[in-house]
């Protein structure tokens, strides 16, 4: 303003007015209150208007709606909207005109949620991309603040990829897109993965229209299951099997990969739509076996880690990638059949000795008994027929008894060679599996690897001393101890057995012997190679009768003689005559 205008006087000012103190001129007091009413916007209570932000700091805002006092609100009624800054229109909600400190009151909050069912309406619509405040979580998924409406926002619908961690969402703003709305229930369902797949869509086809097998793409582990790794290569998903992780044995991903690495895949095969996509990460590396020292042959030593185990025998991983087979036979050298189990198990460090080495195959199979002698290189020094060893009963047969004198050395001792005087019909009755019993080398067969053993040969043979006891014709008291069709087992002393048939057990009344009867019996026969000794019973009271038979025989004819040689002349006597009748008679009982 120039010096002149300041310092002209007004006109038209009414000086006498001003001495009375009445400011105002012309115009009352009434007029220009109604001309400053006038001025300003006309505001009711509980109407939603809109208004300017002027001010804010952090925990206020000040608002210019046109009236003749800004209002305040609170800032955390635009949580959802962190970008408010000066000058941003805002619709808002007049609570108060004027409240006790003459301060206009203000809701954005409400002003929303009175708008707010007819905007997100409005926003399905339209597809429109709308802001949200997150709130919390909730089973499945989050709670978002939209327009002042809580709308709930699926755990699956947040991003394209899995989330692991919910809580990292919470208080933040997000873009979303309205997906559903229930009418009845005022239920409202919200999507920020709606917004990306779009555009991951189109990429998503750029990079199929390029996929070629063999191709080699960087990727980021999306998710680890037991099976394999889901890799994300861009919006298109793939799957590394767990035998395509490593040349080794993996017996879970996690060992080889963890969530969100990076890292180089290649393209193993798709199918025709490209959905499927199998990738690998091992034929990235060179196969172990072309890497594996050209200096290794059949009969070095190796060593390695057992990785898996069969019945059969284990897979040693003597370096990654390259395993190799320890048969069960090759683990010990021992002939019995047993489990490889019994010998290893997965994770146990080996030392073993290589067999075979096929290169082209890549195979190699292994043997660890080869690290400790072969016990029948010097089976004749060791064990020389007629030695004497304790041995451990294995398995039996109905012929014998299988037993072991030490890892690798089997030997078989005939049921015969048991005992010199029982009767054995199975090795059970005489001795049991695992315990120990003392054997004498009979015959070695180390073609067949096979000892022929005795365990009564450690003893003195009875059948030496039964020789001169049980001679053909001597008598013995003995017992029947079991019946048989085709005779009977006596018992007779010192332990031994012999055998009487049907004919020759029958008594001198004419009746049968029976079980467990204890009568006198006569050798018949004896035979020492056999052990086998022949007795009867009958034959001894029929001996006796064929002797005095024979006694009577001979008494009868040498009289007859004497009588032939006397006179003629001479007669008979009575008494001859009776002494001859008594014989006759006694013949005639015999």
């Amino acid at each position: 303003m120039s010096e002149e205008l300041k310092n002209s006087p007004i006109e038209d000012f009414d000086w006498d007015a001003f001495e009375k103190g009445e400011t105002q001129g012309e115009k009352s007091r009434e007029e220009l209150v109604h001309t400053y009413d006038e001025s300003l916007n006309t505001v009711k209570d509980k109407d939603v208007t809109e208004g300017t932000v002027i001010a804010l700091n952090k925990r206020e805002v000040v608002v210019n709606i046109g009236y003749k006092s800004d209002g305040i609100i609170p800032l955390n009624e635009f949580r959802y909207n962190p970008d408010l800054k000066v000058g941003d229109k805002v619709e808002v909600f007049i609570e108060n005109q004027e409240d006790k400190k003459g301060q206009l009151v203000l809701s954005h909050k409400k002003a929303r949620a009175a708008k707010s069912w007819e905007r997100v309406n409005e926003a399905l619509e339209n597809d429109e991309v709308i802001k949200g405040y997150i709130k919390c979580r909730t089973k499945g998924g989050m709670i978002v603040d939209v327009f002042g409406i809580e709308a709930f926002l699926p755990g699956s619908q947040i991003d394209v990829k899995p989330i692991r961690d919910y809580d990292v969402f919470v208080g933040k703003t997000m873009e979303f897109k309205v997906v559903k709305i229930n009418q009845e229930f005022k239920n409202v369902v919200v999507s920020h993965k709606a917004l990306i797949e779009a555009e991951l869509e189109q990429q998503k086809k750029d990079i199929i229209a390029k996929l070629e097998k063999g191709q080699v793409l960087e990727g980021t582990v999306k998710n680890i299951t037991s099976y394999g790794v889901f890799i994300d290569l861009g919006g298109v998903d793939g799957l590394i099997h767990i035998t395509d992780l490593s040349w080794g044995r993996v017996s879970h991903p996690e060992e080889v990969v963890s969530l969100d690495q990076k890292l180089n895949v290649v393209i193993l095969d798709f199918d025709d739509e490209k959905k499927r996509i199998a990738l690998g990460l091992k034929q990235l590396q060179p196969h172990p076996w072309d890497a594996l020292d050209p200096n290794l042959k059949v009969g070095d030593k190796v060593k390695g880690k057992v990785v898996v185990m069969a019945d059969y025998g284990a897979f040693v991983e003597i370096a990654p990638g390259v395993e190799g087979l320890i048969h069960v036979s090759e683990m010990s050298w021992s002939q019995h059949l047993r489990s490889a189990q019994d010998f290893l198990k997965v994770g146990d460090e080996v030392e073993a000795v290589i067999l075979t080495l096929d290169r082209a195959e890549r195979k190699m199979s292994l043997g660890i008994k080869q690290l400790k002698p072969d016990p029948w290189e010097n089976i004749e020094t060791n064990y020389p027929v007629g030695s004497k060893h304790t041995a451990k009963v294995r398995n039996f047969t109905n012929f014998g008894v299988f037993v072991e004198l030490e890892e690798g050395v089997d030997g078989l001792i005939h049921i015969s060679d048991l005992s010199w005087t029982k009767k054995i019909k199975h090795p059970s009755e005489f001795t049991q599996i695992g315990a120990d019993i003392d054997v004498q080398v009979l015959e070695i067969d180390k073609e067949n690897r096979r000892l022929s053993l005795g365990h009564k040969q450690l003893e003195e043979n009875p059948w030496d001393v039964f020789e001169t006891i049980f001679t053909v014709g001597s008598i013995h008291e003995g017992t029947i101890v079991e019946m048989l069709d085709k005779g009977a087992v006596v018992a007779l002393p010192y332990g031994v057995e012999g055998f009487a048939t049907p004919k020759h057990l029958v008594k001198q009344d004419g009746t049968q012997a029976k079980q467990d009867e204890k009568l006198d019996f006569k050798v018949i026969e004896f035979n020492k190679d056999a052990k086998r000794i022949i007795l009867s019973h009958s034959r001894i009271f029929e001996d006796e009768a064929k002797a005095e038979a024979k006694k009577a025989k001979k008494a009868a004819k040498a009289a007859e003689e004497t009588t032939s040689s006397a006179p003629a002349i001479e007669k008979t006597t009575l008494g001859d005559i009776q002494e001859l009748a008594a014989l006759k008679e006694k013949l005639s009982k015999k």
